[in-house]
């Protein structure tokens, strides 16, 4: 057996992928991600205030890549990080939580809404049901399976 053969692995997807038959339903906004809100706030406040990412960048201690990677979502900055970027912004980290809170609960509901649902549907809330003697088990879109990183 070669290298090449022992590399290789069976896909098994989560989903059944869509045949000519039956084509995908269409497809919904994805659920959005913590990191890329928080990153949205800090942009769009720098950008308001007029300043550049190397002023804020150097106002904060944080580094101009790493800012800008927090900036478009693609880091995961720790409370420390998010403080020094918020108080360089004049804003405190409660206030950028809050903000970022704020637009969690709006793409929420829109994502809501594109489904049909209306915003009490008890769907949409639930993402872990209680089983057998009180113990919790992942329900939803994906029939139980629970996929950790």
């Amino acid at each position: 057996m070669s290298i090449r053969a022992t590399n290789q692995a069976d896909v098994i997807p989560l989903r059944p992928l869509p045949t000519a038959v039956d084509p995908a339903p269409p497809a919904l906004p994805r659920e959005p991600l913590w990191r890329d809100l928080v990153g949205e706030v800090l942009r769009r406040e720098r950008r308001a205030q007029g300043r550049t990412l190397k002023d804020v960048s150097e106002a904060s201690r944080i580094s101009m890549a790493y800012l800008s990677e927090v900036e478009r979502g693609r880091k995961e900055a720790s409370s420390e990080v998010l403080a020094a970027a918020a108080q360089a912004l004049g804003l405190s980290l409660a206030d950028v939580l809050a903000l970022a809170g704020e637009r969690l609960v709006s793409l929420t509901a829109a994502r809501s809404r594109s489904r049909g649902l209306g915003p009490g549907a008890a769907a949409d809330r639930s993402v872990r049901s209680a089983g057998p003697a009180g113990a919790m088990r992942p329900s939803g879109p994906l029939g139980g399976v629970l996929l950790a990183a």
